[in-house]
């Protein structure tokens, strides 16, 4: 931890009283007030001068900049830890607390989305096929059934990462038929995909909040979870609508979300989007209205003793995994980064649940040396308050990946202060474009980790996570920048 004291004395030596007098911390009592001031004066600081800065080096303003935050009405009742690192070096220019376990928010994803680029490798693609059965006669009738054979695409007609919709999906599988000759199918239209329909009996826990119709998210039931750490709120849907509904209300952004079955005293059960199956409906309407006609319906076969032999009409590939990973960082997609952890998972063990998923994630950490003393990885998108991670470990461990091929990837796929993703509202000012950074956010917990180009050139890597800070997410925001301010200059 730095020395406040240190850099008072040596600042005394070289400085009048009334520098002293400016530099001096001072405790203040929260106001609402205290962040509607302007910005020479919202944040006790002792830097602000262009004395003190030709005084200290950068590295003492970065120390004295964690030192005044420590008396920060904002952050003092906090729990808080941060580190800026040299990896050329391999030494810490500046921390606190950098030891210490903390909730990491949807930094967890600069670890899963690493963890896919290792093992899969930026243009790995799922595969959605249309394929069919049996034989097509003279006047276009295939006798036999239609397939469609997924791979588990969390992209699937979303539109993010460029992916297809499903009308351009289903133009293509149709033009597909037409240069089979098919007219008319005497069959079925058979859903074939084994992927991510594991039963998961209940979500991991102290998730705070998922997301309203995304694909692929954990399922499973709150049962044997505090619903008073969730803080679920409850509500019907339309009482006039057949289907039963039930919604509750995160409590960060008060966005309303789907599930499946309500049981009382914050009991939820969520269920899981079927794309496959969407698209395989539509196919059949579509079929319908163009005139191909079908006889059969729509069915799901998750597994087949005995395999017809089939011909593959046409195949929808995905967009590269290089493409979904850097919208995944960019948006801080959850249903993306859940369904990456299920496909490491799938790849590595032949099994498509999220508790597969986690292993290949600890397994590869640990073989790629991460310092796993304080690491609690429970899913892969940062939503569980159940996980932790230091901060020393967060920028060794992005230190350690500089040197990997897919590097490049992984940095572009980080937001940019003040230009582009989650960043784009922050370092508007000082630090835009100079900031590369995964940010996380649940209710009380504000991360951001990175890296940092300074104005000499330097590539600097940092860890930054706050829990349990007191006012409004915009007033830890700037806090944040504050501190992070003076490193540029280093």
């Amino acid at each position: 931890m730095v020395n406040f004291r240190k850099y008072v004395s040596s600042a005394a030596v070289l400085a009048s009283g009334l520098f002293l007098a400016q530099s001096t911390v001072s405790t203040v009592l929260y106001s609402q007030a205290y962040d509607n001031q302007k910005s020479s004066l919202n944040l006790p600081s002792p830097i602000t001068s262009v004395v003190e800065k030709t005084v200290l080096s950068a590295k003492e303003l970065v120390d004295i900049n964690v030192n005044t935050m420590m008396a920060d009405p904002v952050l003092k009742n906090a729990t808080w830890g941060f580190v800026v690192y040299d990896p050329k070096t391999k030494k810490i220019i500046s921390s606190y607390n950098e030891n210490t376990p903390l909730v990491p928010a949807s930094t967890t994803k600069l670890l899963t989305t690493e963890t896919a680029l290792n093992l899969l490798g930026e243009n790995y693609r799922w595969m959605t096929q249309l394929e069919y059965s049996g034989n097509i006669d003279e006047n276009g009738v295939l006798n036999g059934n239609l397939y469609v054979v997924g791979s588990g695409d969390p992209s699937l007609g979303t539109n993010k990462a460029g992916a297809y919709s499903y009308r351009d999906i289903i133009s293509d599988f149709i033009s597909g038929m037409s240069r089979e000759g098919i007219k008319k199918v005497n069959g079925d239209i058979i859903i074939q995909t084994a992927l991510f329909k594991g039963n998961i009996s209940r979500l991991p826990e102290n998730v705070v909040w998922l997301e309203n119709n995304n694909y692929y998210l954990p399922v499973g039931t709150t049962r044997e979870i505090n619903p008073a750490n969730e803080k679920l709120i409850v509500k019907k849907g339309n009482s006039f609508s057949g289907e039963k509904k039930y919604f509750y209300v995160s409590p960060y952004n008060s966005q309303m979300v789907f599930a499946d079955k309500y049981e009382g005293d914050g009991i939820l059960t969520t269920k899981l989007p079927d794309a496959p199956a969407y698209l395989a409906n539509t196919l059949r309407a579509t079929m319908v209205k163009s005139g191909i006609g079908i006889t059969g319906k729509v069915t799901p076969k998750m597994t087949d003793a005995n395999p017809e032999s089939r011909k593959l009409v046409s195949a929808y590939k995905s967009p590269t995994l290089g493409d979904i990973i850097y919208y995944t960082n960019q948006h801080s997609d959850n249903s993306l980064a859940e369904a990456l952890l299920k496909t490491v998972g799938f790849q590595s063990k032949g099994d498509q649940t999220s508790e597969s998923g986690r292993v290949v994630v600890t397994n590869h950490l640990k073989a790629e040396g991460f310092d796993m003393m304080g690491l609690n990885y429970i899913d892969g998108s940062g939503l569980s308050r159940s996980n932790n991670v230091t901060p020393i470990s967060q920028v060794k461990y992005l230190t350690s990946l500089m040197d990997e091929k897919y590097y490049k990837t992984y940095l572009t796929s980080l937001p940019i202060g003040g230009q582009s993703g989650t960043l784009k509202r922050m370092f508007v000012g000082t630090g835009n474009g100079q900031i590369f950074a995964k940010t996380g956010t649940l209710n009380k917990v504000k991360a951001l980790a990175g890296y940092m180009k300074t104005n000499s050139g330097k590539t600097l890597v940092f860890s930054l996570l706050v829990n349990n800070y007191s006012g409004s997410v915009d007033m830890v925001k700037k806090r944040m920048e504050k501190i992070l301010e003076p490193a540029l200059d280093l």
